[in-house]
């Protein structure tokens, strides 16, 4: 959302600093799955979330924008003259407003409570995956039922030499179509649903996972030959620095006005899924129109007084470089 932010607010005439805690372009889209498929993009009926994060870095380009990578922004102050002072470990940077697309905030994945878990965690067990191609040829046993179980359960099902999916009860929390997708994948015999079971040990040595160990609630217990656990059992994630700005929250979201995407703070916005009103739709649709939203109730804050003249991209072009 904030790259899409840049561009929007480059078509307005304004220039973009953008501050990231991670030290790669993309956010969280980079950190966690740059090769989850994404569906719900207009004109993409597929398309990886690495590939969006580049298209959006090169429609932004033309505008130039600065970025501040591996600097998390620790204060936002108000300044005497108005204007936001944001402020990092080693710099501090004025403007006139603030967009806040910060995601679920600071994250990290919740581990199972395995004995001995930790031995193999980043060789052979992963809460994160960002290139499938670290799976091809391998046994893979995945752990959980909501989305991410299931996106790459389906995403890993032609690339693995076999995926077996655990999870506790037949139902699985994603969304339809996935689900649709992973039954399909499961009559084909392209994936193996370990249901009604749950993980209950790992086996191996020296980091190398040799085995799996899952068992019924009733205590029955069998070994699944596995080269690789994946463990999605969600992300524990917290506002970090932002619970401490003064903006005002609802459930650990940030509270705006839907119609300007502005917080309580005046000339700080928030979009995406940091950002709460009524009947928002947490969707990456939502997020770039807040950013579209957000950008031109800016435009007032940057040059007061002047009129904006609705164009569309169409008609009005990108800039000249």
């Amino acid at each position: 959302m904030g790259l899409f932010t840049v561009f929007e607010a480059g078509m307005l005439g304004m220039r973009c600093q953008v501050f990231d805690a991670l030290d790669v372009v993309g956010g969280q889209c980079a950190a966690l799955y740059p090769e989850k498929p994404i569906y719900d993009i207009p004109g993409y009926p597929v398309i990886s979330a690495q590939d969006l994060i580049e298209r959006l870095v090169q429609q932004a380009a033309p505008f130039a924008p600065l970025y501040r990578l591996g600097a998390r922004v620790e204060r936002l102050v108000r300044t005497t003259d108005g204007l936001w002072r944001l402020e990092t470990a080693d710099a501090r940077v004025q403007a006139t407003a603030v967009v806040i697309s910060a995601g679920g905030g600071v994250f990290a994945a919740n581990r199972p409570p395995l004995a001995g878990i930790e031995e193999f965690e980043g060789k052979s067990v992963f809460y994160l995956v960002r290139r499938r191609a670290d799976f091809a040829g391998k046994r893979v046993v995945i752990a959980g039922g909501g989305d991410s179980a299931v996106d790459w359960a389906i995403a890993l099902a032609d690339v693995a030499a076999s995926v077996a999916m655990v999870h506790r009860r037949a139902k699985f929390r994603a969304a339809p179509d996935s689900v649709a997708r992973l039954h399909a994948l499961a009559a084909a015999g392209k994936v193996e649903l370990v249901v009604p079971y749950q993980i209950a040990g790992v086996h191996g040595s020296g980091g190398v996972l040799a085995a799996v160990e899952v068992a019924l609630l009733t205590g029955e217990r069998k070994l699944l030959p596995a080269d690789a656990l994946l463990a999605f059992f969600g992300l524990a994630t917290s506002l970090g620095p932002i619970a401490e700005w003064g903006v005002r929250l609802e459930r650990d979201r940030i509270a705006i006005d839907p119609a300007t995407c502005e917080s309580s703070l005046p000339g700080v916005y928030a979009i995406g899924d940091i950002a709460s009103y009524p009947n928002k739709l947490k969707l990456i649709l939502s997020g770039f129109a807040e950013a579209a939203m957000a950008a031109h109730a800016i435009y007032g804050r940057v040059f007061p007084g002047r009129a904006l003249h609705f164009e569309y991209s169409t008609t009005k072009g990108l800039p000249v470089r």
